[in-house]
């Protein structure tokens, strides 16, 4: 999986136009890690903050299950309460899944 399948799913502007399918878990990891590098790693942002940037990123109006994705693959941490949030690094290669590479 390289470039030019994640270019795929990019309009002309670079923004994300649809969610992968749900079988597809590693160009879900390629789509999350494009949009988490769009964040700046020791920087805190609010959730509006987070939300602003996602909507900047994406085009299919779920900026929800980008943020969830961001978290539960370790590219971004926030506090419990959602008061603040910032980028990390995940720890596990998510491309390096025995799940399929075809669309959903």
């Amino acid at each position: 999986m390289g470039k030019n399948v994640l270019h795929d799913f990019l309009d002309a502007e670079g923004r994300v136009t649809r969610w992968p399918g749900s079988k597809n878990r590693s160009l879900k990891a390629e789509v999350i890690e494009y949009i988490a590098n769009k964040f700046e790693v020791n920087r805190d942002y609010t959730e509006r903050e987070v939300n602003a940037i996602l909507y900047q990123w994406h085009t299919f109006s779920d900026h929800e299950v980008i943020r969830r994705e961001m978290y539960e693959m370790g590219y971004m941490d926030r506090e419990r309460n959602g008061s603040r949030y910032w980028r990390t690094m995940p720890h596990t290669d998510f491309t390096a899944s025995p799940d399929t590479d075809s669309e959903e």
